[in-house]
């Protein structure tokens, strides 16, 4: 094994530090951060618009989104925040509000406490650790940047969000490795999610499935409750 690749909900970070804590805060601030930033997130808006469009032929979502306005676009993206959809232009907004609450010091975010010394431990053997996460990259190395245990990012080598592809999706870990450098079976992935590991481990990764509350669990993936197993 010459690389760690980690999912962070339920695997590095309690899942309700993000439904709990991050959401919301994105939630509150999303209208305020849209209209002072409205010519900035075009961008955006226009992913949001295709993203809508499908929404609303499916009956998902039956309000117009009206680009022009920010209270709108505000309540489609808080639609999608209420469906923990993994829309890149959402993920790519809330990275943006929650940098300015990191920074602040109204956000300060958390990782289990086997972290930092897992960090430690993996980089003193040469492994490489890298990180793959419907959050966007910004998201991802603000949550690390200021956690309970201070700075982890030297210890993070690469970052990987939906622009890489689903997190479900074989051909994501596929470009994941291509992009480290690495053979397939040399990198172990570790997530919560049993989908993304069989997706992982179609495109030959080394899987491991993240149980943190000590829980029973039978899988076809092996099971750790703490980096410490690792």
């Amino acid at each position: 094994m010459k690389a760690i690749l980690l999912d962070i909900e339920g695997t590095t970070t309690p899942i309700d530090f993000v439904h709990k804590v991050l959401f919301p805060f994105s939630a509150e601030k999303m209208l305020e951060f849209i209209e002072e930033n409205f010519s900035q997130i075009q961008n955006e808006i226009a992913q949001l618009e295709e993203e809508h469009r499908l929404d609303f032929v499916s009956g998902r979502y039956v309000k117009p989104f009206e680009k022009h306005l920010p209270s709108s676009v505000a309540d489609y993206l808080l639609f999608l925040i209420s469906q923990d959809r993994k829309s890149t232009p959402l993920k790519s907004l809330q990275g943006k509000i929650w940098q300015i609450g990191y920074e602040s010091g109204q956000l300060k975010s958390i990782v289990f406490d086997d972290v930092p010394p897992a960090f430690n431990r993996w980089k003193a053997e040469g492994k490489k650790i890298a990180i793959f996460s419907s959050g966007s990259i910004l998201a991802q190395k603000l949550l690390f940047k200021y956690t309970n245990h201070g700075d982890l990012t030297p210890f993070i080598s690469a970052y990987f969000d939906t622009n890489t592809g689903n997190k479900k999706s074989s051909e994501s870990y596929k470009k994941i490795a291509e992009q480290l450098k690495f053979n397939s079976d040399e990198i172990l992935f570790i997530s919560d999610v049993i989908e993304e590991l069989n997706a992982a481990r179609d495109a030959n990764f080394q899987t491991a499935l993240s149980v943190r509350d000590n829980k029973k669990v039978e899988s076809t993936h092996r099971v750790v409750n703490t980096f410490d197993e690792i």
